[in-house]
């Protein structure tokens, strides 16, 4: 029921019972975790000055494309990774680095068969894989606090013949209909027969790193093992090229005491000793040079090694036969020379205590993160999401710039001037970012990190608030407001939810009267510039209904919406439209809060209220309006016009959920406060009769408003569809395309041929913007919770009386958070264990962790997003960025 005849009095509705939104805020504690990361803004101590900072993947990544056509995989091949020197930053196995990317350290492994070391993780480029790009490997991340004073992860390393070339071979075999060439599909862990290698990674001290190397033989049999832990400096010297990037060339020697010392005009000197010392090896990290270890080991090349025992580059050879069952422990030492302690007291009890010490310490600091009422299986889940989280922290290095020219040393082609993000020359990225996932996403995504600074905030919200800002600086953000997407086209165009993302972790990092408001001020005045590069760029027509490409979502629609439309076609896009009103509101909300203090923000609060009733106008059609919901169907579309004629594409889709996350709550006590704001919102809903609709209800406490772009009649018609088992609602979640169109396909046919959607649970069929992009179907987190958000503000204003199927056509009615609560736990049951197969939905088919009672089945992978109907895990096996947004909804869930 909403306003009619331009009335500014609203209309009562329903009297909402008083529920409360789940808000979950960090804990004030006084662990040790806990103060280090209070002292973390003010920079008392430096602890998170080293971290897993290291990429999983330098290769193949735009950074190191020089090439004149942009073919980054093919220009920077994986058998040309223990070759080349990198340019951009460095990837290592399970490593570490410090926060510029200067010193790093991993570990090579060697089990006597395979033909190269194992100094990377192995993967498929986009063009070998018959789903695009993926990793071949099985790893984990086991733990970390938000400094990195304890962290622990995991690498499974097989004692045969890696698979490499069956691998490739195999899956060059496959079309998209079939499942990919998995490792275990090899058969290569069967018997056991592989290494657990763990490193365990304390700090005594921000500068003082201890390091423990365990290699376990799951095996049946004693096997042998070369463990090289290996330092090494990223090649900031060949390039010439000067700048305050670029360094004379560094490097490590053996000091008096047996250890490996460094030296480096920017750093200060780092000493790496060991427990029992091993044959040390040099080389430089340089082209041609850096596989030194390599070709001294395999080959038994006699000079491949530097004999006067300093280079950029060093490794200590340990050679172990480890029976079956047992575990090879080695013990490093990194700490910065200067106020080092003695030698002998380096290693020994002193050094198991640190390491005992910080593993408590870091048990205390989840303890009062995570509520104890929470199983304990789920617990294991939340502080493993947390792990992959702070793990997915990568040393992120990009000077548009200097990539555009090249350097004297490796000119750039003339054409790359003119070719991809040669608009972005103001870019200068030189920081540790929260990535996607460091093997197939070694690059920021700006619409998946806001997503992960949602779990972020609830461990170390000054991360979360300080990743959001940096985005919005100038070096991030383009001067016309636009934010970066990604790094292989930067012009590309994310869901606006940075907003969002600000407004979210502004309310989860602190109670009500500690928050930020210097943080939610300077976001906003940003924010603004770039909202204003929307409404310029993205709404061609001047209709408030906006087109902004894919919007992440990849091949959700019949067309390429990245690129224009064949014969002067023109699309109007649901989602596009729906992400703006999200992005009105948002910003609406925040100018409230900051008019508190502030009446300037008064005016703000009413420009956008005026953008978001607009906005909704079009969405839902008025007079001349045609909007762009159907009638017939109930529905939201995408609509298209071809030669006057205007068309629905009845595909349905997440397209057509998003205008359900457009929903605020006012407070109608703030709000009355505020006479600027009340006066011109009154006026505008007096003199703009045919925009009163666009405020839907105020509540008959009067206490509330809200604002949906969703009338309750289309509402309800919307809720029909999501739980409808037969539409979009799957065992483990939301679906992103509609399971009616497994049986009815949508094609619509224009002059360039035949365009279909069918529903597709698992990975794509389709090649629309290459192998992994899979949105007919799957369930994604993102867009699940978006959904789950929005059905617990609807709840807060409707309250108890307002009842739905749940699922539809079961005549089982629940409220609006009964409802957001099951859907929390459908997508909770991915990565439950199911007591009739012993494994987690999210595993699959894999043998490996449906062993019960093993140490596998405490392992989980956080995958990209999941098979509809079996709830397998795709895509990225470590995207425990958005995915880790499972924190959220077992907190949820457990409330």
């Amino acid at each position: 029921m909403r306003p009619q005849n331009g009335e500014c009095n609203f209309t009562k509705l329903l009297h909402p019972t008083r529920y409360i939104m789940p808000v979950h805020h960090p804990i004030p504690a006084n662990d040790p975790e806990s103060l280090r990361i209070a002292n973390d803004p003010i920079k008392r101590s430096n602890w998170k000055l080293w971290g897993p900072y290291l990429s999983e993947r330098q290769w193949g990544t735009v950074r190191e494309d020089y090439s004149e056509n942009g073919t980054a995989w093919e220009s920077f091949p994986r058998e040309q990774a223990g070759i080349r020197a990198y340019r951009w930053g460095e990837d290592g196995l399970m490593g570490w680095s410090d926060r510029h990317g200067q010193l790093c350290f991993s570990v090579t492994l060697w089990n006597e068969q395979d033909e190269i070391l194992k100094e990377r993780l192995f993967g498929l480029t986009n063009h070998e894989g018959n789903h695009g790009e993926d990793v071949k490997e099985l790893y984990y991340y086991l733990d970390s606090t938000p400094t990195h004073s304890f962290a622990r992860s995991l690498y499974k390393y097989p004692q045969r013949k890696f698979p490499y070339q069956e691998i490739i071979t195999k899956n060059k075999q496959l079309d998209r209909l079939a499942p990919e060439y998995e490792i275990e599909d090899t058969g290569i862990f069967s018997e056991n027969r592989f290494f657990d290698v763990e490193t365990i990674y304390s700090k005594a001290g921000p500068e003082d790193l201890l390091i423990e190397i365990r290699a376990t033989n799951r095996g049946p049999e004693t096997a042998p093992l070369v463990l090289l832990p290996t330092l090494w400096f990223r090649n900031t010297w060949s390039w010439g090229r000067e700048g305050e990037d670029m360094t004379a060339r560094p490097e490590i020697r053996l000091n008096k005491h047996g250890f490996l010392e460094t030296e480096h005009e920017q750093l200060p000197a780092y000493q790496l000793a060991f427990e029992e010392q091993p044959e040390l090896w040099f080389t430089d990290n340089e082209t041609h040079r850096k596989d030194a270890f390599s070709r001294h080991l395999l080959t038994d090349e006699k000079n491949a090694l530097r004999s006067d025992k300093k280079g950029s580059k060093s490794a200590g050879y340990y050679r172990c036969k480890i029976e079956s069952g047992k575990t090879a422990v080695l013990r490093m030492r990194l700490t910065r020379c200067e106020g080092a302690p003695a030698p002998d007291a380096l290693f020994g009890e002193n050094f198991s205590t640190i390491v005992k010490t910080r593993r408590e310490e870091a048990d205390q600091f989840y303890q009062s993160r995570i509520p104890d009422n929470i199983p304990a299986g789920e617990k294991l889940i939340m502080r493993q999401a947390f792990a992959g989280l702070l793990w997915s922290k990568q040393f992120y290095h990009f000077i548009i710039n200097d990539w555009l020219d090249g350097d004297p040393t490796n000119p750039a082609p003339l054409a790359r001037r003119k070719g991809r993000n040669n608009q972005w020359n103001h870019l200068f990225n030189r920081d540790v970012i929260s990535m996607p996932d460091k093997w197939e996403y070694p690059w920021y995504a700006a619409w998946d990190l806001a997503f992960h600074m949602l779990p972020m905030a609830e461990i170390d919200p000054h991360f979360a608030k300080h990743q959001l800002s940096l985005f919005l600086r100038e070096w991030y953000m383009h001067p016309n407001g636009q934010l970066p997407a990604y790094e292989w086209n930067f012009s590309d165009v994310n869901p606006p939810v940075h907003a969002w993302g600000v407004w979210r972790v502004y309310k989860i990092a602190q109670n009500r009267h500690h928050r930020d408001l210097a943080f939610l001020a300077s976001s906003f005045k940003k924010l603004l510039i770039n909202f204003t590069w929307w409404v310029n760029r993205k709404d061609p027509n001047g209709k408030n209904v906006f087109a902004g490409g894919f919007l992440g979502l990849d091949n959700i629609g019949v067309f390429d919406r990245s690129h224009g439309l064949p014969y002067g076609a023109a699309l109007e896009q649901a989602d596009g439209t729906a992400w703006m009103a999200s992005y009105c509101t948002t910003m609406l909300s925040m100018a409230l809060e900051l008019a508190e203090d502030d009446v300037a923000y008064e005016d703000l609060a009413s420009k956008f209220f005026e953008h978001y009733a607009t906005i909704t106008l079009a969405i839902n059609g008025h007079g001349r309006y045609d909007g762009l919901w159907c009638e017939e169907d109930g529905f939201y579309y995408d609509w298209l016009t071809i030669k006057n004629t205007r068309q629905p594409l009845k595909v349905r889709s997440l397209v057509g959920l998003l205008p359900l996350i457009a929903v605020e709550i006012l407070d109608q006590d703030k709000i009355s406060k505020l006479t600027g704001f009340n006066k011109r919102t009154n006026w505008f809903l007096k003199y703009r009769p045919h925009l009163a609709d666009s405020v839907s209800s105020i509540s008959e406490d009067g206490k509330m408003r809200l604002l949906s772009v969703c009338p309750l009649d289309r509402f309800r018609s919307i809720l029909k569809y999501l739980f409808d088992e037969n539409e979009f609602l799957s065992p483990f979640g939301i679906r992103s395309l509609s399971k009616f169109h497994e049986k009815n396909p949508f094609t619509v046919t224009m002059e360039n041929g035949t365009h279909s959607v069918a529903y597709t649970p698992g990975e794509s069929d389709s090649p629309m913007f290459g192998g992994n992009s899979n949105w007919r179907g799957p369930i994604w987190f993102p867009i699940n919770y978006l959904i789950i958000e929005a059905l617990e503000r609807y709840h807060h204003f409707y309250g108890d009386d307002f009842k739905v199927e749940f699922p539809t056509g079961s005549g089982n009615e629940v409220t609006l958070a009964e409802a957001a609560r099951l859907l929390g736990e459908r997508l909770r049951r991915l990565f439950q264990i199911d007591p009739t197969s012993g494994s987690r939905p999210a595993h699959g088919q894999s043998e490996l962790h449906r062993c019960k009672e093993t140490p596998e089945q405490d392992l989980v992978l956080f995958y990209e997003y999941f098979n509809a109907e079996t709830g397998e895990g795709l895509g990225a096996s470590h995207q425990t960025g958005w995915t880790a947004l499972i924190s959220r909804l077992i907190r949820k869930g457990n409330h």
